[in-house]
């Protein structure tokens, strides 16, 4: 009888073993959400000391930027009737110009120095004229000349030595266009593929979007993000805080306050991504230093915070092209 019952004991903690086998099965691997993706561009890109300083921040955060340069920031004041825009009268720029053959060398070797750190080169175009009426022709033409002073700003400027394979990388960097004052017209999209562009951030969304492709060209949106006490939406986009803070007027007084209001702006949107759906999020700037700083102030603050962050990456427009793209190289990202 001792050995019935030993068997009967034995076989309730097989099936209690077994029961609970099939009551606990093993738990599926955690799948990590996609990475947070901060897309920072700078449209004109002229004054130098802003050129190292936004390296310098990407050196810290290990982020990658993108640069969208006004080609007339390669002629000098002698060398400015080598652009003439559409309708426009040889050596004339809404922007001005380099202001000096030495400027323009500096200038050349920040977008050197830039794309060798694995920046992103694209193009404003070139005298900063608003396109909206432009014919496909007139972009095509404005295009042809921002290449080719880009290509030949060495020579044009009588400046040497030219480095090495540098007509070689002005010809095939440039893939990215955004259009100054934000303003398209059908015929931008149409001359785009045309002359060579893979993306193009001109755009506004009503908020972070995933950027769709259209006939070959990758469409980028400054988002609308809540912005103040009563979290009225505004671009994001520095000139369009600078219009909201102070009336596009400097009142240096109340940068503090300024660059505060930017932050937290900044930071809010981000939040709602990152514990959200992670579209990514786009914010433009330009070098002009607004209300004494406060949006670059405001920029170093944030990208120092959350370009760091494990789980972020603050990468260029070309780099999130490559990641849609396998087999495409892309820059190496810290953070």
């Amino acid at each position: 009888m001792l050995r019935s019952y030993r068997v009967l004991a034995i076989s309730l903690a097989s099936l209690a073993s077994a029961n609970t086998a099939f009551a606990d099965p093993p738990k599926s691997p955690t799948v990590s959400p996609a990475k947070q993706v901060v897309l920072i561009s700078f449209d004109a890109a002229r004054e130098i000391s802003q050129w190292q300083r936004s390296r310098a921040l990407a050196k810290r955060t290990g982020a990658h930027f993108t640069y969208f340069l006004s080609c007339v920031f390669l002629l000098s004041p002698e060398t400015r009737l080598h652009y003439a825009g559409p309708g426009k009268a040889a050596g004339k720029s809404n922007v001005g110009f380099g202001a000096s053959k030495q400027d323009v060398a500096d200038r050349l070797e920040q977008v050197r120095l830039a794309a060798a750190e694995g920046h992103d080169i694209g193009s404003h175009a070139c005298g900063h004229f608003d396109g909206k009426a432009w014919s496909k022709a007139d972009w095509l033409a404005e295009f042809a000349s921002a290449r080719r002073i880009f290509e030949n700003a060495y020579a044009i400027n009588g400046i040497s030595p030219e480095p090495a394979g540098w007509r070689n990388f002005a010809r095939h960097t440039v893939t990215g266009f955004r259009a100054p004052y934000l303003s398209t017209d059908k015929a931008l999209y149409e001359a785009l593929p045309e002359a060579g562009f893979e993306y193009d951030a001109s755009g506004v969304s009503s908020g972070p979007v995933v950027p769709p492709a259209l006939n070959g060209i990758t469409r980028f949106a400054l988002p609308l993000i809540p912005e103040g006490d009563k979290a009225k939406p505004v671009v994001a986009m520095d000139y369009n805080l600078y219009v909201r803070h102070s009336g596009g007027t400097e009142k240096p007084a109340e940068a503090d306050a300024f660059t505060e209001r930017a932050y937290q702006a900044f930071h809010t949107a981000f939040e709602a991504q990152y514990n959200g759906k992670r579209l990514p999020l786009e914010l433009g700037f330009h070098f002009t230093l607004m209300n004494n700083g406060a949006y670059w102030n405001t920029l170093e603050r944030f990208a120092g915070e959350v370009c760091v962050m494990p789980q972020v990456e603050c990468i260029s427009f070309r780099d999130y092209l490559a990641r849609q793209r396998p087999g495409q190289a892309q820059a190496a990202v810290g953070g």
